[in-house]
């Protein structure tokens, strides 16, 4: 059965790995990438939209499935991050306060706790009132 993942990266850093098809977690970390499995969803929310500017971004920023359970290691100098291949969905930003009142997700009153892990499994349920959201025609 697959399993729905969230990552949380900034929305710049997010548009990088969709134009390269890539995904790229916890500052290059192996570890949260060998927990995905092929047929995975991973979605993406970006609480900024530049790394260290806190610009209200809050958004789901990009979502798409693991093809392969291949991981691989980039080589760009001194920065050498695991990476692993997602075919991402065409579609839009979703403001979390827009979907909030109906992911498991943000049941808790201090959920927002939880994304500063960076990566962490989703409820199947959020996962599809993700990506109904984020594929919907505006």
């Amino acid at each position: 059965m697959s399993r729905g993942w969230l990552a949380v990266v900034s929305a710049e850093h997010v548009a990088i790995g969709v134009q390269r098809g890539f995904a790229q977690v916890n500052h290059g970390k192996r570890s949260p990438l060998a927990k995905m499995a092929a047929g995975d969803a991973l979605v993406y929310y970006s609480p900024t939209t530049v790394r260290g500017v806190s610009d209200g971004c809050r958004s789901f920023t990009a979502i798409g499935t693991l093809p392969d359970d291949e991981i691989w290691q980039a080589d760009e100098g001194s920065f050498k991050p695991f990476r692993r291949r997602v075919d991402y969905l065409p579609g839009n930003h979703v403001p979390v306060n827009d979907l909030r009142d109906r992911l498991a997700l943000a049941a808790d009153a201090r959920w927002g706790y939880q994304l500063r892990r960076g990566f962490l499994e989703l409820d199947p349920a959020d996962v599809h009132i993700i990506r109904t959201a984020m594929t919907a025609q505006k």
